[in-house]
């Protein structure tokens, strides 16, 4: 038997729940396939909590979309009555030279952001739970903060049934085909078709596309939560914004305040590429004393006993900028954001862009820095 829609959803996390939302508000009939559950541990969108920030240090061409992203994050609370972003302030720390803060400086003086610039003296007074040696600076934020990644997901999926989408959980697409006119799903329950094809499938997606050389790498990244071990007060959101820090010229780093669960603490990059199908879901000793020689350096008062730990996935392009563009032979399929492990903060808005594409033929952004790269 097979089933038409206007769209079909392929990935149902962060980027498809919002599209499907997007897609069927906006009057599509509308299909969303996952193999999993969501929201899920397996891919990119779980862990606590999510950073969000505006004087985006990777290409002023964020700012406009993390902006609105902003306005639709506030608007699905609104909807859903749910709590989805705690305002910390937040703080990108490194060298005066520093890709992270020259790069947080041009898109704040390109965009007119409220933005200071603190030395490390300045941010040990204002913020002692944060230790930057005394050659760095920091640029503050005001609106930086914390998205809650399970709540957007479940809100998100909460709009779009609502709104009329048909959600398939747990039914993983096996392959797809198209022609000029319609493409075709087929998962082990039966075959679906639509006009529209839209890949959001995170670490799946080069699966679904054998047929291209998509230059994508899955990367193993692991999280953790530590107890402070001494003066956790200073850890306290009102005390310690989210803080983003580059470290000897190419590490980065980064941590939140104490929401009850411990500080949470990240590498951004320097993972192992994987399979997403057999990744080592447990972290090693060997990991969380690596990880604590950085939390030593950074945020010494946090270096107590580990609560947790979790493996995450990001999914990379070869320059760490999104991917939302068609298939090159058939332009009623969209593959859509790989998002290199800094996208889900824009997951409001890009679902809002998904549907512009289908719906309207053209995004209200630029997207310039997205389009496919094929090697």
């Amino acid at each position: 038997m097979t089933t038409g829609h206007g769209s079909i959803v392929v990935g149902f996390g962060a980027m498809g729940s919002a599209a499907a939302y997007h897609l069927a508000r906006r009057g599509c009939s509308v299909a969303a396939f996952d193999r999993f559950r969501p929201p899920h541990p397996f891919g990119s969108s779980h862990g606590d909590t999510r950073i969000i920030r505006e004087a985006y240090f990777e290409h002023p061409l964020y700012v406009p979309l993390v902006q609105r992203a902003y306005e639709l994050w506030a608007n699905l609370e609104a909807r859903t009555g749910s709590v989805l972003y705690r305002r910390t302030g937040g703080l990108m720390i490194g060298s005066a030279d520093s890709m992270l803060v020259t790069g947080a400086l041009r898109s704040a003086h390109a965009h007119g952001l409220a933005h200071e610039i603190i030395g490390a003296a300045g941010i040990r007074a204002r913020f002692p739970a944060l230790v930057p040696e005394t050659d760095m600076v920091g640029v503050l934020e005001p609106r930086a903060g914390i998205l809650f990644p399970e709540r957007c997901i479940a809100a998100h999926i909460e709009v779009a049934r609502r709104a009329g989408a048909e959600l398939h959980f747990a039914e993983p697409v096996l392959r797809w085909e198209a022609d000029a006119d319609r493409v075709r799903v087929f998962t082990g329950t039966g075959t679906y078709s639509a006009e529209q094809l839209i890949v959001t499938a995170g670490a799946w997606t080069k699966a679904l596309f054998p047929d291209l050389a998509l230059p994508l790498t899955v990367e193993r990244q692991t999280l953790y939560w530590f107890e402070p071990h001494a003066r956790g007060d200073l850890f306290d959101p009102e005390r310690c914004p989210i803080h983003l820090w580059q470290l000897d010229g190419e590490e980065f780093f980064y941590g939140f305040p104490d929401l009850g669960d411990g500080v949470k603490v990240a590498r951004h990059h320097g993972g192992r590429v994987v399979a997403p199908d057999s990744v080592e879901r447990d972290v090693s000793t060997a990991e969380v004393e690596a990880i604590r020689r950085v939390v030593q350096r950074c945020v010494p008062f946090a270096d107590g006993s580990l609560r947790k730990a979790a493996v995450c996935l990001y999914t990379n392009t070869p320059d760490e900028h999104f991917w939302i563009d068609r298939h090159p032979e058939h332009r009623n399929v969209l593959i859509v954001s790989a998002c290199s492990g800094h996208g889900f903060k824009f997951a409001s808005v890009i679902g809002e862009i998904i549907a512009d594409l289908v719906i309207d033929g053209r995004a209200r952004f630029d997207l310039s820095v997205f389009g496919a790269r094929f090697t």
